[in-house]
């Protein structure tokens, strides 16, 4: 059967978010069980639509009408939240598809998570959905909520909430509680939403789907999105794409940080790299700001618009200035930004003078400590003027302490009254102080109460990365790939660019023949069947000459004879001995929900035992490529540190980007790419590759 047609995004959205007409099938006629809630929910949120409860065991459920089944219904309604069991969903669903609902929403677990009968029920669940085009929200979705619509579609016992305040940022969340937690959350800070979807295991809509089709509403202008793992990258990706090009930012929670890296059968680096270090390059990369601090993932927002994604090429700004009325409580504020490699800027002796110019006396030092004296409507308000003039900051962060909770007219007014300031301004205050918290977030301001949560979302915010070129279209994983011989890897590598020291291929067999390079020389077994040749003493180093080739070659031969019976493998490669000045991984996959990724990662036992590595989406430009070799510690030792010989770093990141530029040449058919070790020579004289391992589908 052939696919059917979806739903436009408008009509998705309308229907997901703003229905006409909702169905509750299973609805309970016990209003605080779980399948009660919804429609007590509904009715308390003052929602217009018509509600048609389903129950064929009752003619009334909280006393309305009930109906003993869909057919029954006088129309067919747009969306449908099934309560019941999960072995009823899929004949409920096939129904709905009968019927032609649009959105079904399926609160039910029980699904791949649960086992193989389970994960047949999700396949089941999923092909119900392309063959006939109703879109399936869940299973294990709590619901759906749109204030502005009065749509309270959810069984989360959370949204017996009263009066949920507005807000113009969407929530989009894989655990169904976790929107309940946000709503009380934002309640007490004064914070509102525009949307919040719970969508639980993704059978058939997920989250990128679902924001995007939110991306025309103009009461949304951000979004926060809670993520238990990365799935349906492509749906993310053009997403988060699309939202960067509208400026509206996107901030992500995702757990998963502390998980094992992913073994990888065939190279190196799919384990470097792990699947949360990928995810975390594939939401940076698409400017998505990644925190860490569940409390941020609320405060972020603000902050995010105001610092905007740097999308025309320039350098990020990213210089702190801290003023502050509290010493200690700025220091903690320092010290979680240090933690995190953002760096508070000192004033420079200008911004010094001038305040002192303006009678405010300051303790020289990281921050601009006013003392005790700070705490005064007109010393705060002058520095943070005179700040926001400063061509040192970038940001202008203001810390207050005791008197935001008992006096905020004397030290948060001013910040208030500058909310609309040249330059981004925060401010986090020491105490509790609800009430001013709640009155900066009025005025726009962002604003925290931890330094922890504080540090985290300008961290997060500064490490976003507006979207570079994307990969071509057809580069996607295929379910099994094929490694080649090191010589056709050379030849891979010939054709993207990257230098490799050079090679020569002579019979296994024998005898050697006249090489045309010097001696010292490396040989290795060189078949596609034998990619890790070290495993089955497949290398010989340092040969010196004619004879010791020789004999190299019938010790390849023996040592293949005996821990590789059976391989295949008729060549031997031969290339000079090469030093450098120190040796990198560099490495290219697909990954199956990220996509093509490469990674620049120290070399030798540091690769593996630091991990000392970066990681972006490929392809990269050379100037990003720079970027990476920024990350990486050990490259410092030949940054020219302390009189030390440079080496060719500009090499290197040609060969970075050479390499990443898989990703646009989807007719190789590359799904993974490695270069270990590659040889960083002195300045001026390149770099080389010396192995090398690619894997074709």
């Amino acid at each position: 059967m052939n696919t059917v047609s979806t739903l436009s995004d408008r009509a998705l959205a309308r229907a997901l978010l703003a229905p006409r007409s909702v169905a509750l099938f299973g609805a309970s006629d016990d209003a605080g069980k779980t399948a009660g809630r919804p429609l007590k929910f509904l009715r308390a949120a003052g929602y217009e639509g018509k509600i048609y409860p389903v129950n064929p065991n009752r003619r009334t459920v909280q006393g309305e009408t009930a109906y003993q089944s869909l057919a029954e219904l006088p129309e067919v309604p747009e969306h449908v939240f099934i309560l019941t069991p999960t072995d009823t969903v899929l004949n409920a669903v096939r129904e709905c598809a009968r019927l032609g609902v649009k959105v079904v929403t399926i609160l039910a677990s029980g699904f791949s998570e649960s086992g193989p009968d389970g994960a047949a029920r999700e396949q089941a669940l999923r092909e119900l959905s392309r063959t006939t085009g109703v879109r399936v929200l869940g299973p294990s979705s709590l619901g759906v909520i749109n204030p502005k619509a009065g749509l309270v579609l959810t069984a989360n016992a959370a949204f017996a909430e009263p009066e949920l305040p507005l807000g113009k940022v969407f929530v989009a969340s894989h655990s169904g509680s976790m929107i309940g937690a946000l709503v009380s959350r934002g309640k007490a800070r004064g914070v509102g939403f525009a949307g919040l979807v719970s969508v639980g295991g993704e059978a058939d809509l997920c989250v990128g789907e679902i924001c995007a089709a939110t991306l025309d509403d103009p009461g949304i202008e951000g979004y926060l999105l809670f993520l238990e793992s990365l799935r349906h990258g492509d749906k993310l990706r053009a997403f988060a794409l699309e939202a960067a090009r509208r400026g509206k930012p996107v901030i992500a929670y995702k757990l998963g940080r502390s998980a094992a890296a992913a073994e990888m059968a065939a190279t190196h680096t799919g384990a470097l790299a792990g699947e949360d270090d990928i995810a975390d390059a594939f939401l940076k990369d698409l400017g998505i700001a990644r925190v860490g601090v569940l409390e941020a993932l609320l405060e972020t927002f603000p902050l995010a618009r105001r610092i905007p994604l740097e999308t025309d090429g320039a350098p990020p700004r990213q210089r702190v200035g801290v003023v502050t009325t509290t010493g200690g409580g700025a220091a903690m504020v320092v010290d979680q930004l240090g933690i995190r490699d953002v760096v508070v800027e000192p004033a420079s002796q200008a911004t010094l003078a001038r305040l002192e110019a303006a009678g405010i006396a300051v303790s020289p030092g990281r921050v601009l400590d006013l003392t005790l004296a700070g705490t005064n409507y007109g010393v705060m308000k002058g520095a943070l003027d005179i700040m926001f003039d400063a061509p040192e900051f970038d940001v202008v962060l203001a810390v207050v302490g005791s008197s935001a909770r008992f006096q905020p007219q004397l030290a948060v007014k001013p910040i208030i009254d500058s909310a609309t300031s040249r330059k981004p301004l925060a401010a986090m205050l020491v105490p509790d102080a609800p009430q001013a918290l709640a009155a900066l977030t009025e005025a726009g301001v962002p604003c925290f109460r931890s330094p922890e949560a504080c540090a985290d979302a300008i961290a997060s915010v500064f490490a976003r990365r507006a979207p570079g070129a994307q990969p071509a279209a057809g580069v996607a994983p295929a379910a099994s790939a094929t490694p080649l011989s090191e010589a056709q890897a050379y030849a891979i590598l010939d054709e993207i660019g990257v230098p490799h020291a050079p090679a020569v291929t002579l019979p296994l067999e024998g005898p050697a023949g006249q090489l045309p390079f010097d001696f010292p020389v490396v040989a290795k077994v060189c078949s596609a069947e034998i990619p890790h040749k070290t495993e089955v003493g497949g290398v010989v180093l340092g040969i010196q000459d004619q004879a010791q080739l020789d004999a190299a070659l019938a010790s390849l031969r023996h040592n293949l004879a005996e821990r590789a019976p059976g391989k295949p493998c008729d060549e031997v490669l031969v290339q000079p001995m090469t030093r450098g000045l120190t040796e990198v991984l560099i490495g290219y996959r697909v990954d199956p929900e990220a996509g093509p990724i490469v990674m620049l990662a120290a070399g030798g036992i540091w690769a593996e035992v630091a991990r000392d590595r970066s990681i972006r989406l490929a392809p990269v430009s050379v100037e990003t490529a720079r970027e990476m070799i920024t990350d990486v510690k050990a490259l410092k030792t030949v940054s020219g540190l302390r009189g030390k010989q440079r080496g060719d770093l500009d090499a290197l990141a040609r060969a970075v980007s050479a390499l990443s530029q898989l990703a646009a040449k989807p007719d190789l058919r590359i799904a993974e790419a490695e270069v270990n070790p590659l040889m960083v020579l002195p300045e001026g004289q390149g770099v080389l590759a010396v192995d090398a391992l690619v894997l074709k589908w």
